[in-house]
Order: C-alpha cells, then sequence, then structure tokens
C-alpha cells in the first residue's frame, strides 16, 4: 500500500520516528517535511504550504501526520481528495509545560482538539502522554464562557490509543568485564530547553562533585534557538570534565558516546515517552529518572527502586551509589539494556504496519 507522510516539525523525536517507521515499513511512505523551528507557525499555516506542495493525495491510501499543523485547514483545503489521517501525538499543547513568564495562548490547545476531531485515527506515545490529554481536556473546554463543546471528549477518547514509537538500534554495547581507569561518563542527551530542567542536573553534578566524586560529562541533544544558561555556566563550571559540548549529527558518532557512557540521567519535567533514554540504556548506561512522567513505562519494574528517583535528594544519593558501584552493577545493566529491545522497530513495525492497514479502510 502507499501512504503519505507529512511532518511540519522535522527534528529531533519527530524526525527519528518518521524516518524509522518509513525505513521499517512494508509500506511505500512518501515523506513531505518542513524544517524544525517555528513550532507556533507550523500549527498555524502548515497547512497551507502542504495543501498547495502536495497536488496528489488521492495517490495514497492514507495520510500520517502530527498535531503540530492543523489538520482541520489542510483537509478543508483538500477536501474530498484528503485520504483518511492518522495523527500521531509526540506532545500536545493543552498540558505541555510553560516556560517562566510564557502565558499559554489558547488557540493552540484548540487546533490539537480539532486536529483531534478531523482525523480517523489518533495515536499517542504512552499511556502517561494519554491520560494526562484526556484529565485535563475538560478543564481546557471549560475555560470557554459559554456553548462549551463537552461531547468532544468522548468523541477524541473514541478513535485513540497508545502506540509506544520504534527506536532505531544500530549496535549493542560489548559487555566491560575489566575496570576502566577513566572516571564514569554521564550522559545528558535531552534537548537544551526549559522543559528538561538542565537546572537539576548540572546541581545534582555540582554536589556530588562536593562529596569527592569524580565523572565525566557529555553533553548531547538538540538545542533548536540559542544555548541556554545553564548549559553556558556549566560549561564554565566543569569545564575539562566535559568531553563533549553540542549536538552531533552523525547518528555513528553519537552511538559512539553513548556507547562510551556509564550513566544517563533526566532530569526533565516534560516527557511522553523518553527515546533518547531508552537509547543511552540500550548502549550501555545505567538510568536515572525522575519517578515521574512517562518513565515508569520504559523501565522494568524491577528497577524503579534504585534507578527511579523521589526529589532531588534522592537523585543526588543514587547518583553517588551508581558512581561508586559502577562496576558491580555491569550485570544490571545489561538486563536493563536487553529490555529496551523491545522498543526497537523490529518489534513494533507490525503493529504500526497493521494501524495503517486498518486506516487505509476507515473513510
Amino acid at each position: 500500500m502507499r501512504f503519505l507522510f507529512i511532518e511540519p516539525f522535522f527534528g529531533g523525536s519527530h524526525r527519528d520516528f518518521a524516518e524509522g517507521l518509513i525505513a521499517h515499513s512494508c509500506h511505500q511512505i512518501d515523506l513531505y517535511t518542513l524544517p524544525a523551528r517555528f513550532w507556533k507557525w507550523r500549527m498555524r499555516g502548515a497547512a497551507l504550504y502542504f495543501a498547495e506542495k502536495i497536488t496528489s493525495p488521492t495517490d495514497y491510501d492514507g495520510l500520517i501526520t502530527t498535531n503540530l499543523m492543523s489538520l482541520s485547514d489542510l483537509k478543508m483545503l483538500w477536501g474530498a481528495a484528503c485520504p483518511p489521517v492518522l495523527v500521531y501525538f509526540h506532545e500536545n499543547q493543552i498540558t505541555y509545560p510553560l516556560a517562566a513568564g510564557e502565558h499559554r495562548d489558547f488557540q493552540f490547545g484548540f487546533t490539537d482538539i480539532t486536529t483531534a476531531l478531523a482525523a480517523q485515527k489518533i495515536l499517542f506515545n504512552s499511556h502517561t502522554h494519554m491520560n494526562a490529554f484526556f484529565e485535563a481536556l475538560p478543564g481546557f473546554i471549560r475555560t470557554m464562557p459559554e456553548y462549551k463543546p463537552m461531547w468532544v471528549v468522548d468523541a477524541i477518547k473514541a478513535k485513540a490509543e497508545v502506540l509506544y514509537p520504534g527506536c532505531r538500534f544500530y549496535q549493542k554495547r560489548n559487555r566491560i568485564t575489566s575496570q576502566s581507569p577513566l572516571a564514569p561518563l554521564v550522559i545528558w542527551n535531552h534537548r537544551w530547553e526549559f522543559d528538561k530542567n538542565p537546572e537539576d542536573f548540572f546541581d545534582a553534578l555540582a554536589e556530588v562533585e562536593k562529596l569527592g566524586f569524580d565523572f565525566r560529562i557529555a553533553l548531547l541533544g538538540e538545542n533548536f534557538q540559542k544555548v541556554p544558561k545553564a548549559f553556558i555556566d556549566a560549561k564554565a563550571r566543569f569545564g575539562n570534565k566535559i568531553i563533549q559540548y553540542g549536538y552531533i549529527k552523525s547518528k555513528k558518532e553519537y552511538v559512539s558516546i553513548l556507547s562510551q557512557g556509564q550513566i544517563v540521567i533526566s532530569t526533565s519535567n516534560n516527557e511522553n515517552f523518553g527515546i533518547s533514554v531508552i537509547e543511552a540504556i540500550r548502549y550501555g548506561c545505567i538510568p536515572l529518572l525522575p519517578a515521574r512522567l512517562a518513565y515508569h513505562e520504559v523501565l522494568p519494574k524491577q528497577f524503579y527502586k534504585d534507578f527511579l528517583y523521589l526529589d532531588q535528594r534522592d537523585l543526588i544519593e543514587k547518583l553517588t551509589f551508581i558512581i561508586l558501584n559502577i562496576n558491580e552493577l555491569q550485570d544490571i545493566q545489561i538486563k536493563i539494556s536487553e529490555a529496551m529491545g523491545r522498543f526497537a522497530w523490529e518489534s513494533m513495525i507490525k503493529k504500526y504496519d497493521h494501524a495503517l492497514e486498518r486506516l487505509s479502510y476507515m473513510l
């Protein structure tokens, strides 16, 4: 079968998902994209661009897109020529956290609503994400002063499911059988943005350093605008401990650094799935993750106690324990790494192909 994939924000997890699906699906999927910047303008205007750019939507059995575009606008412009649509929600603008001093623009949340209503099928990337969306949706609708369309909650819920994104693993890390003379390498491979809460990450490292523990740092992940102050300060504060400072375009080089790492830490205030964490674990890192958000869906339950932390103090205590016992934890790390295999595209693709095949009959 032949499908069209429109990605208005082709970067980060959006790009990884699109490329992984296309590479592994048994169906032909043609991809149209816009660069990963100006997300607000993508939601406002991307439909106008794609409506003119793609001249033959009737050639396809179905359309895949993400919610950083107004699907209702695109369907209005294409009319009956639009094939049935599957929308993948990587995030949503009803529950997405706001930066300090920022006020919520309700229009983007309502664009999510009309996009969901216009789709034949909606997929969320985790149960945590889907549950948060539907918990917040009624209250969001009640912000309207009158004529509140509460019916949309059930209408959207009826077409929504969860399907974890696949992950692309290029190699497995060789088991470490001897102690390394180097200090443990701590990985940050998340976006350099406020919702990933880098301040707590660097504060924890500073406290561990004060206690006399040594470590190295690799600061990976994409930065779409200016470098946040937390990273500028960290470069001055940790200087010679930092072996990598900034995004690496080469997947091979990125995987190479992950494979050198021993610990991956998240201090995020917003994570609907966590592809970057899964990648780091798969390539050899022991995780330290907040006991909130979607991480409990990623990590096997038997590892919750040791590798999910409750607060900043707990993070520091668990981090010092891991540094002290890094070599003794290798067998445990191998078990966690193996568990990440369930998210590989090779394991997930049949579910996606089945979803696409069902989609083609939904008009």
